[in-house]
């Protein structure tokens, strides 16, 4: 009798605590959708953050690949789709049968290839020269450096002088104005040393522009 007697308690016990489990839910299910009725939504579950954890940060965004740069290199490639293996060192192949030094790497490219900024800085001076054709003075934010961009066949829509720019940014499209040949369009890009308070059209001091782009030491 006794043992009968604790069976029937229990089966009370169980049947109260689910028919109470049973309520809860559909009691919630009924108030959500009465909160929903009325254009109201439920709360957002939060999950608290332990004491002393940080808290996540999201992560920044980072722009668009528009360059390529070699391991170890200084300088973003300028022209918009060459790496390292297209580069060719001709810092100091003379032209015009000797007659003057070059001074500088040319990059062969398709006409109209986007030539982009090898390094940030702001635009000194957009000039047309003889040799040069279109061309473009970048002058480094501490005014030591100097880069050279020429036989430019147009320039990017909106650039001007004074205007800083960013590595990667596009700045023409390469092209064989100047004395560059129709047959062979190329960028011809120098790096030259001067002084903050020297003029963009002042001597220089030439700096070989291949190691710096092709990550060679």
């Amino acid at each position: 009798m006794a043992l009968a007697a604790i069976d029937r308690a229990l089966t009370i016990v169980v049947t109260a605590t689910l028919t109470s489990a049973v309520w809860i839910v559909a009691g919630g299910t009924i108030m959500d959708r009465a909160r929903l009725a009325s254009g109201v939504t439920p709360a957002a579950k939060t999950i608290a953050t332990p004491v002393g954890a940080a808290a996540a940060v999201p992560a920044a965004r980072k722009p668009p690949a528009t360059a390529t740069a070699a391991a170890g290199a200084k300088l973003v490639i300028p022209v918009r789709g060459k790496g390292p293996r297209d580069l060719t060192d001709t810092f100091t192949a003379a032209r015009a049968g000797g007659a003057r030094i070059h001074d500088a790497i040319d990059i062969m490219a398709a006409e109209g290839t986007p030539v982009i900024a090898a390094a940030p800085g702001r635009i000194e001076k957009l000039f047309l020269s003889k040799p040069g054709g279109n061309t473009i003075y970048v002058r480094s934010d501490d005014r030591r450096t100097i880069y050279y961009y020429a036989h430019l066949k147009t320039y990017a829509p909106g650039l001007a002088e004074g205007q800083q720019v960013v590595a990667g940014q596009q700045l023409g499209e390469v092209g064989h104005t100047g004395n560059a040949s129709p047959a062979g369009p190329h960028l011809h890009f120098a790096v030259m040393q001067t002084t903050p308070q020297a003029k963009w059209w002042e001597p220089t001091r030439a700096i070989n522009p291949y190691p710096l782009l092709a990550g060679r030491n």
